[in-house]
């Protein structure tokens, strides 16, 4: 029930200077009176809505002096009258004071219930929602700038001026319907068609974006191959800044692959040192490189590490086969045992011991994953979203189609289902698990 009270502690657990507890619901200003005495002031009740009061906070067995404020309905997060208590920040002391809410009838919040709220009582859409978890979950600067982006309605907008549009076509087929005339039809199908092949281009326009987005969410996987004690294993330590990998002379030290993650420009990158790929009668050792090959299929960019001093041979040429069709860079390690930078195909020389050539391997690694990127789009970073943008394309493909031959009742099916799908992602059409599912993503307190 929307009117009940919920409460929870915003801040994260453990101390702290501050701690903030929450409470939203139609009542919240009155249970906020009932444990608040403000300093100067007679009573909560006049209390200014947006602004901080210094006063006295009942904790039930204790008080503590702090800070509250209140955020009236509807201009508030999620819609409702939002009270919050900020106190010293110690783990007892924001425990105690919510248990005292709990006893002035407030319920525990849920896991993403402040924002759940917001989304049903229509302060945000359901993909500006996601926006939010994805800022709070975010490992790199470049997901919570994406995260911004769902959260700031750039996707939503541009989808809902989609629905927007088949709205209007749905109507026009509505008229249609109800009064037919033939070459008015005929005139209306040709007019369908061509402003549902206009919608297919702005939809692909979307989904071309998650390919992008996809690794802004997940990191780049970054293979780092070639055959044994070529230096991958210090390359990987170089890069991430620390030990990482075992580093030794010996062929075959690394058995299995060794997973580091850095950043590169805010967007995450995960590096794995695969095991040396070579013909090889260890057991083990096999698993490992077999290992490598798998690592090496579903990398985003595969960095090929061949030995500067002894060259390249057969072994580094059945790595290359492997890698044929990935975005590849080309390393000779170890240049400063040689001076030698002839190999005309290299892209670049590195030594893992003094550092030559990293920083060029960084930037080589951000352009064959990103290129040259705007800031500003709308990046899909969503699995759900794509699906949902992939079945309305499917939708509006049905539906040109079936403008050679079938009535526009029919046609009006397939364009209804492109509204649908595309009403998941505002959350206009979207499931009760599916709006559950989004929400369990959240930590309590948001």
């Amino acid at each position: 029930m929307m009117e009940e009270n919920i409460a929870a502690i915003a801040t994260p657990s453990g101390k702290g200077g501050v701690a903030i507890i929450r409470v939203s619901g139609k009542s919240a200003l009155s249970l906020a009176a009932k444990m608040f005495t403000p300093t100067g002031k007679k009573d909560v009740g006049s209390f200014e809505p947006y602004r901080m009061y210094p006063g006295e906070i009942d904790g039930g067995s204790f008080s503590d002096y702090g800070l509250c404020v209140y955020f009236k309905a509807p201009n508030s997060y999620t819609g409702e009258d939002v009270v919050e208590f900020h106190c010293h920040g110690g783990e007892n002391i924001a425990r105690g004071i919510l248990r005292q809410t709990f006893r002035l009838g407030a319920k525990a919040a849920g896991r993403g219930e402040f924002t759940k709220r917001a989304f049903l009582n229509g302060k945000l859409s359901l993909s500006s929602a996601e926006g939010v978890a994805d800022m709070i979950n975010g490992e790199s600067e470049a997901e919570v700038k994406a995260g911004y982006l769902l959260y700031s309605e750039k996707l939503t907008n541009r989808v809902r001026e989609i629905q927007a549009t088949l709205k209007n076509l749905l109507a026009g087929i509505d008229v249609s319907v109800d009064y037919p005339e033939e070459d008015v039809e005929e005139q209306h199908v040709e007019e369908l068609v061509f402003e549902l092949q206009k919608l297919i281009v702005e939809v692909n326009v979307l989904t071309s974006g998650y390919s992008v987005g996809k690794k802004i969410k997940s990191g780049v996987t970054v293979a780092i191959c070639g055959k044994p004690n070529t230096g991958k294993s210090s390359l990987l330590n170089r890069l991430l800044g620390y030990d990482k990998a075992i580093v030794s002379n010996v062929a075959g030290t690394t058995r299995d692959a060794v997973e580091g993650v850095m950043e590169i420009h805010g967007r995450k990158f995960n590096l794995y040192d695969t095991a040396g790929v070579r013909e090889s009668g260890d057991a083990i050792e096999n698993i490992g490189i077999e290992r490598a090959e798998q690592i090496i299929r579903s990398a985003d960019v595969a960095v090929f590490v061949a030995d500067s001093v002894r060259g390249t041979d057969d072994e580094d040429a059945r790595v290359l086969a492997m890698l044929e069709g990935k975005p590849l860079i080309k390393i000779f390690n170890k240049v400063d045992l040689t001076r030698d930078e002839t190999e005309s195909d290299a892209d670049v020389y590195t030594s893992a011991v003094t550092g030559a050539g990293i920083e060029k391997l960084k930037e080589l690694l951000y352009e064959k994953s990103f290129g040259a990127l705007s800031e500003d789009a709308a990046f899909l970073i969503e699995a759900r979203h794509y699906d949902a943008l992939t079945r309305a394309k499917e939708s509006l493909a049905r539906a040109i189609k079936a403008c050679n031959n079938q009535p526009l009742d029919l046609i009006g099916i397939d364009v209804k289902e492109a509204w649908d799908a595309l009403g998941e992602i505002t959350g206009e059409t979207a499931t009760e698990a599916i709006i559950q599912e989004i929400f369990e993503k959240f930590c309590v307190g948001k």
